[in-house]
């Protein structure tokens, strides 16, 4: 295992900047709210936030302060945050991403867990924390083959935590980490417990009588197959063709990325109410 640190070239932040201020800008959206996707006009100010207020040397710094590390599991590296908590008695947890996400989501958790006295919890209630890059996310190797998927991803978290010497441990995650961790639970491995901030289910078949509570749900469901799934079609069937323009321009993953954020979480309208715009763009 490697000791890492996020050390991103200045060309790189030079570059970014550059590419933020010469932006092809499509014709405003034919209506007033976000139903065909994230506005010109906010999109802007948010790119324009990016290039000229965003400090990246303040948000990579506050990344660094937690212990970081570069290991080889079943041929590609894999980045991960491992913080060790200072009550000997802690319990060993791993915590799993989505998309889109990494594992700057967990900066405002790790400290709790991991030291709960210090924000007053219990020295019972502490956690080793481990928190990997999904592969092809973040600071972890991008797969040159097809294959890795839930199943090999759960059984890459197991080795890991067994390296690291865990031998019981637990798992949490939610989207494609619930996705993963749920996995985990599965296999016959080390892990004794789970914890899912996304879980999944269907109803089962044959049954057609539903409470108010399950058509709710049910109607949730249809409504993000109807107009928020497009971007999972795309992303499964062909995502090379995708990347092109999400790696050359920062704006189109910006939009493509924070529109999620607006759809997704309990921010009532705005985006910023669940999100400040440095957590977006870490």
């Amino acid at each position: 295992m490697a000791p890492f640190q996020i050390a991103v070239p200045d060309e790189v932040l030079d570059d970014l900047r550059h590419r933020l201020s010469n932006t092809r800008w499509p014709e405003a959206e034919c209506v007033d709210d976000w139903s065909q996707g994230i506005p010109l006009s906010y999109t802007r100010d948010l790119a324009d936030y990016w290039a000229n207020g965003y400090d990246w040397r303040a948000r990579e710094a506050a990344l660094n302060r937690f212990d970081q590390y570069v290991t080889e599991i079943d041929g590609l590296d894999i980045h991960f945050i491992h913080q060790r908590s200072p009550h000997a008695d802690a319990f060993p947890l791993i915590i799993t991403h989505g998309w889109p996400g990494s594992v700057a989501e967990f900066q405002k958790i790790i400290d709790p867990l991991t030291n709960p006295t210090a924000h007053g919890g219990r020295a019972e209630d502490a956690f080793h924390v481990v928190c990997p890059s999904l592969p092809g996310f973040g600071f972890s190797g991008k797969p040159t083959a097809t294959g890795w998927g839930v199943e090999r991803t759960a059984r890459a978290w197991d080795e890991l935590m067994v390296r690291l010497g865990y031998p019981r441990y637990g798992a949490q995650g939610g989207d494609w980490g619930a996705a993963v961790t749920t996995q985990i639970g599965r296999n016959v491995g080390h892990c004794i417990g789970i914890h899912l901030n996304m879980p999944l289910g269907r109803p089962p078949a044959g049954i057609t009588e539903f409470s108010a509570e399950e058509q709710a749900a049910l109607a949730a469901v249809q409504h993000y197959q109807k107009h928020d799934s497009a971007y999972a079609k795309q992303q499964s069937t062909r995502p090379q063709t995708i990347g092109y323009g999400l790696v050359d321009s920062p704006v189109a993953q910006l939009a493509w990325i924070v529109e999620k954020f607006w759809s997704w979480t309990d921010c009532d309208g705005d985006v910023e109410n669940a999100l400040s715009r440095d957590e977006m763009l870490d």
